[in-house]
């Protein structure tokens, strides 16, 4: 598991690794997936308060903090991790890479029972820093969660999500994406969805200003504009 959680952590993810041992040893988000791999199989195993006591150890020391019922994948990248909130029915596929601050946060059940809470994220997953993620929502596989955007609805697979609340920008990820892309965010104007719907309306303008300009031409050919009748009503000539 370590090892696959340092082949993930690469210099295509983050630069500053510059060895397997150094994530091992200085970064939290190493330390962090060793502990809930240990406290998750504690827990299912029956022993609940020793789990949640070595995860409060591990989110003492790391500042992340995961649920020991939580479900991850392998290869997880969990980047500087200070903030990260796991919550306890929360699932996390392959391959996927969690900034700091990112909460996936349940929402509480109506009827006071437990049960699938939180978010599900799929491979290939990357969530931005600052993203909050709520409720059992599925981030379908290979979809970017932009900074500090806010996801309560399902993620399309591919989609890139920005804003408050999360909006799908009208390019899939596979248009622009390589197979890593820090942050979760395109840092171009071209994927805000602000500036696409602009767009779409100038192009929609100039759509509508040719269909004028044509009904205007077959108009004039016609002579409808001289030989049109006066309006009901009007004064006739003596």
């Amino acid at each position: 598991m370590l090892v696959g959680y340092a082949r993930v952590s690469t210099r295509d993810q983050n630069p500053a690794a510059q060895s397997v041992d150094e994530i091992l040893l200085c970064y939290p988000g190493a330390v962090a997936s060793l502990h809930h791999r240990i406290a998750h199989e504690l827990n299912a195993l029956g022993a609940p308060i020793v789990a949640r006591i070595l995860s409060e150890l591990a989110n003492e020391r790391t500042g992340i903090d995961i649920h020991p019922g939580a479900t991850i994948g392998r290869h997880l990248f969990i980047d500087h991790g200070f903030g990260v909130v796991i919550g306890e029915t929360a699932e996390i596929g392959d391959n996927v890479s969690i900034y700091q601050g990112v909460t996936l946060g349940g929402t509480d059940p109506a009827n006071g029972i437990g049960g699938k809470r939180h978010p599900t994220l799929c491979d290939d997953v990357i969530v931005g820093s600052g993203a909050q993620i709520l409720g059992p929502v599925i981030v379908n596989p290979r979809a970017r969660i932009g900074a500090n955007a806010v996801v309560t609805k399902d993620v399309p697979e591919g989609a890139v999500m920005v804003g408050i609340p999360a909006r799908s920008t009208l390019l899939d990820a596979t248009e622009y994406a390589r197979d890593f892309v820090p942050y979760g965010t395109p840092c171009n104007e071209a994927f805000d969805p602000a500036t696409q719907k602009l767009e779409i309306l100038q192009c929609q303008l100039e759509v509508l200003q040719k269909q004028l300009k044509t009904l205007l031409d077959e108009r004039a050919a016609s002579g409808e504009g001289d030989d049109a009748p006066r309006r009901k009503g009007g004064r006739k000539s003596a």
